[in-house]
């Protein structure tokens, strides 16, 4: 075998643990991912398993990162070109839409139920899931700023109330699709959504500094 092709099926027997880890973990949870499972399921040793995570907590980590780099995939790039402000968050939100409505995982988002399984604990899992919901919130907030700022929504928009209630239809939206079945959560997502993001500074003579950011105040940090 050349050494070109044994990395080549390494890759592959990764990517193969990391894709069932994924769906594994998006339905039970990352504490019922474990090696010897895994490893039965996939028809391999565990000393096979271990020999490309090493341990359990190595496994938990690489999985919440496919699950980043999935969500990544599916939502943000979904709206990459889409002009920022606006626009953007529209983009964004109808692809994080699409991505829950899909059911790609089957236990629908990876972060709402590591969120739930780790919120209460320390130690790098933790750290990781919290990562990538900060990473998330961030970019949403960035647009929602410039939204405001290029008099896209009233001038005296709550940023942060704005992007609370954006995460919180997502998390009904995953809460009545996984736990309901509800396939009208989606349309129901959609019509919350446009009650917040379709109003116009036209609507709201008057302008005013927006909660949360004074006058001349830079943007948020992307």
């Amino acid at each position: 075998m050349s050494p070109r092709k044994s990395v080549a099926e390494s890759r592959s027997t990764r990517q193969r643990i990391l894709d069932l880890g994924l769906a594994t973990a998006s339905a039970e949870g990352l504490e019922g991912l474990t090696i010897g499972r895994l490893a039965a399921e996939l028809g391999m040793s565990k000393a096979g398993v271990i020999g490309h995570f090493g341990t359990k907590e190595s496994l938990q980590l690489a999985v919440v990162e496919a699950a980043a780099e999935l969500f990544v995939r599916e939502v943000p790039e979904h709206a990459r070109g889409v002009p920022r402000g606006l626009p953007y968050l529209r983009a964004a939100c109808e692809a994080w839409i699409s991505f829950l409505e899909r059911e790609l995982l089957p236990g629908g988002c990876f972060f709402t139920a590591a969120a739930a399984e780790f919120d209460g604990r320390d130690g790098p899992v933790r750290d990781a899931v919290v990562r990538m919901s900060a990473f998330w919130q961030r970019e949403l907030r960035v647009n929602i700023w410039r939204a405001v700022s290029l008099d896209e929504l009233p001038a005296d928009t709550d940023i942060d109330q704005l992007l609370y209630e954006i995460v919180a239809i997502m998390l009904a939206l995953n809460h009545f699709l996984q736990l309901h079945g509800d396939r009208q959560a989606p349309a129901r997502a959609r019509r919350a959504l446009e009650r917040l993001l379709c109003r116009r500074v036209s609507e709201f003579p008057g302008r005013s500094t927006a909660r949360g950011t004074t006058p001349g105040t830079p943007a948020p940090a992307e």
